[in-house]
């Protein structure tokens, strides 16, 4: 595993490379099950459940017999609301009660994180930089530029201040998350992964020992 590349506060190159921790940023990826489990569940658990439809018995009108019983020659009807007839409710149809919510344990979680920095890892895409401490977006914007994150980038600090939050919230594809709340589907997305050397901290001490276990069977249910 390559050393990724780093930077000084000012964005120029710094004298010794970080060393990303093989705990977390080197595991071993048999297959990636756990990584589409983890990112379906994403997407899952943030699913708005808005669709409805109308029943027969919630559609306006009908209550009129559309013509009599017999003698018609026709088939036999008490509602134009029947859901085989034009304007009629519908039927099997999502009531807004679904659950489309899918479960992970923490360890899966966890492992699933690691693997998806392993992979940003592998593919050069993890810049360290010794601290953020712009207050401006044009600063952060030329900071980024500086670094080579100029594309979609995911800037991972160990604590989020208001300072941060108002520079990084108007740069079109940057996204400012706390190093302890990163998400598989964030980093997936991410052509680059910039990381404080405080944030690179705190994700080892919060992945570390969980990256050490084997993958879980029967992640996503």
């Amino acid at each position: 595993m390559a050393n990724p590349a780093t930077f000084t506060k000012s964005g120029t190159k710094a004298a010794t490379p970080a060393k990303l921790d093989k705990a977390v940023f080197g595991v071993d990826i048999k297959h990636h099950k756990l990584l589409k489990d983890a990112y379906d569940a994403y997407l899952a658990n943030g699913r708005e459940n808005l669709a409805t439809v109308k029943t027969r018995g919630l559609v306006r009108g009908g209550g009129k017999k559309p013509w009599r019983q017999k003698g018609t020659g026709r088939a036999r009807f008490g509602s134009s609301r029947n859901p085989i007839w034009r304007g009629g409710g519908i039927v099997f149809g999502p009531t807004g009660q679904e659950n489309y919510s899918k479960s992970l344990n923490k360890k899966a979680k966890r492992l699933a994180v690691c693997q998806a920095l392993t992979l940003a890892a592998g593919d050069n895409k993890v810049i360290v930089i010794e601290d953020v401490k712009a207050t401006k977006t044009s600063e952060l914007a030329k900071l980024l530029a500086k670094v080579g994150a100029d594309a979609s980038t995911l800037v991972a600090v160990s604590e989020k201040t208001p300072e941060l939050v108002r520079a990084s919230r108007n740069i079109p594809g940057v996204k400012l998350v706390a190093a302890n709340y990163l998400n598989i589907f964030d980093i997936l997305n991410a052509d680059k992964l910039v990381i404080t050397k405080a944030g690179l901290e705190k994700i080892n001490s919060w992945l570390a020992s969980t990256a050490k276990a084997t993958e879980p069977k029967g992640a996503a249910k």
